[in-house]
């Protein structure tokens, strides 16, 4: 069965499955507030993502409500909720979907050898029919039922078709075939869907789709390699975060089909110039810094620094860009804003970058860039991006940093006098520490008592030149949850101190729904 086509071509449309919310939140350290999903899911449905992968309905009240909220608002996409073939666990789903125009449940199993024995405890008969149930209950709730075999790379030939079969014939209409450890290579994964769609009697009644995730490095090479052997919908995430390595990311997939269309005859419903603005927010959100050479939406991806290359472009710039830094949503002019610039003019230049603030944060991120413009000689769009993801990010946080002093130098003791805006209340602190960074977060620890670890400080500069504004990434761990915070200014202590201060807001918030939920439980 083809997806159908929306755009009259003859060209086989590709559905877009969007799972950042689900299995990219998975990822260590990248979960997302309430506010920041409804933010990110906003974005997906705009942009043109097909179906989008809110969350595990089952997992938490938190992850419930997320689900049920981002269903009530979309306007476009099919709004899909993850769960295991547990009955319970299907109704959850099923009702977090409910207040949606269109809504998909996606349920699994694993069934390959080694996770049905080792991790189930279940014997094919059993898996067999228990992914018989969860399917027959799932369209109890929607007509619209995804099925998984998770491992399916590692699945027998034989069981798989058999399941594939039994699955379809209870109501699947879309058959997922996960590269779930990214384990496969393209000519197997291929090979794979062609065997599977040719042996199983009823496949022509479902659409076969890809999910794959990056630890060998080939998830989006699978997930195409997939689209050759017949499958026609593809699970991805924005800048490819998910568990381990991560998974196929969305926008090297979109423009690999945009660019190569000789090689790739498919059509999508993707906004390809908002890529790099859902890049962005996703960063920004999960507090996970994109790789400077990622594909598409790398802060290099369009620079050209060898005298060569340069020479190159200069005549033309197909001798080395594939595609344009405008089909991606990259603004090749810079330089235009200053200390003079205005506030209608800033809040033109936002919307220009995607952004869309209300007027309190707009309020804010002006302040901030005339304070900006005041100490740097040119102010680029990154910087102006890098403060208002800061500002967006950290807007409503219990803990703000207000003024820091630091002393530091060769003969010491390095001290950090702090002052911060806790629950509304201004505090102030000094410490000392092996350094001015370690004073800085002896003073925070002093004001905000906890007892998390420090397992990441990273520091970029996000333009160049001296005067380039700093980005500090702080990853925390507590109680076996990770969190990391990101902060930006001119000076890299007050960023350090921003971003320590952020991952300190995320674990407060993480520690309120827990122990909401642990209440509900009771």
């Amino acid at each position: 069965m083809t997806a159908a086509t929306e755009t009259g071509s003859n060209k086989d449309r590709v559905i877009i499955f969007d799972t950042t919310l689900r299995d990219g939140e998975q990822c260590p350290g990248a979960t997302m507030t309430f506010d920041e999903k409804l933010e990110v899911a906003e974005l997906l449905d705009e942009m043109g993502v097909d179906i989008i992968e809110a969350g595990f309905p089952a997992a938490s009240d938190g992850d419930f409500e997320s689900v049920a909220e981002i269903a009530r608002r979309s306007n476009n996409a099919v709004i899909c909720g993850l769960s295991r073939t547990g009955l319970a666990d299907i109704d959850r789903c099923g009702a977090a979907i409910k207040p949606a125009k269109r809504g998909r449940i996606h349920t699994f199993i694993s069934t390959s050898p080694l996770h049905m024995s080792v991790k189930l405890g279940m014997t094919p008969e059993q898996v067999l029919q228990a992914t018989i149930d969860a399917v027959t209950r799932a369209r109890k709730w929607t007509d619209d039922v995804e099925w998984s075999a998770e491992d399916a790379t590692r699945t027998e030939i034989d069981f798989m078709c058999k399941i594939v079969e039994a699955a379809i014939k209870a109501g699947a209409t879309t058959i997922n075939l996960p590269d779930t450890v990214g384990y496969t290579t393209p000519q197997e994964y291929q090979a794979m869907f062609e065997t599977v769609r040719a042996r199983v009697p009823n496949s022509d009644k479902a659409i076969f789709s890809v999910h794959c995730h990056n630890d060998l490095g080939m998830a989006v090479a699978n997930s195409l390699a997939g689209l050759a052997g017949g499958a026609r919908q593809i699970e991805c995430t924005i800048n490819g975060i998910g568990e381990r390595a991560g998974n196929a990311a969305l926008e090297e997939v979109i423009m690999a089909i945009r660019t190569r269309q000789d090689a790739l005859p498919y059509d999508t419903a993707i906004e390809t110039t908002m890529l790099n603005r859902a890049s962005k927010l996703v960063s920004a959100v999960t507090s996970f810094p994109v790789q400077y050479n990622k594909a598409i939406v790398g802060r290099n991806a369009f620079a050209h620094e060898s005298g060569i290359h340069q020479h190159g472009m200069l005549k033309s710039s197909l001798t080395y860009e594939i595609m344009t830094p405008e089909s991606v949503g990259v603004s090749k002019t810079s330089l235009v804003m200053g200390k003079h610039s205005g506030r209608a003019a800033f809040r033109e230049k936002l919307k220009e970058m995607g952004y869309e603030l209300g007027e309190n944060a707009l309020n804010d991120a002006f302040r901030r860039f005339k304070d900006l413009a005041d100490r740097k000689k040119i102010v680029y769009d990154e910087d102006i991006a890098a403060l208002v993801d800061d500002e967006i990010v950290n807007a409503n946080d219990r803990f703000k940093v207000t003024a820091l002093t630091v002393i530091a130098g060769t003969a010491g003791p390095q001290s950090a006098a702090l002052t911060m805006e806790i629950d509304g209340v201004k505090q102030t602190h000094q410490a000392t520490g092996n350094g001015p960074v370690d004073a800085i977060f002896n003073a925070i620890t002093a004001l905000i008592p906890h007892k998390a670890n420090l397992e990441l400080y990273q520091v970029h500069a996000v333009t160049g030149g001296t005067d380039a504004q700093a980005e500090v990434s702080v990853r925390l761990s507590e109680d076996g949850r990770e969190v990391t915070g990101k902060g930006a200014d001119p000076d890299t202590l007050v960023a350090s101190a921003r971003a320590y201060v952020a991952a300190l807001n995320k674990l407060v918030i993480n520690r309120g729904r827990e122990k909401a939920q642990g209440a509900g439980a009771g």
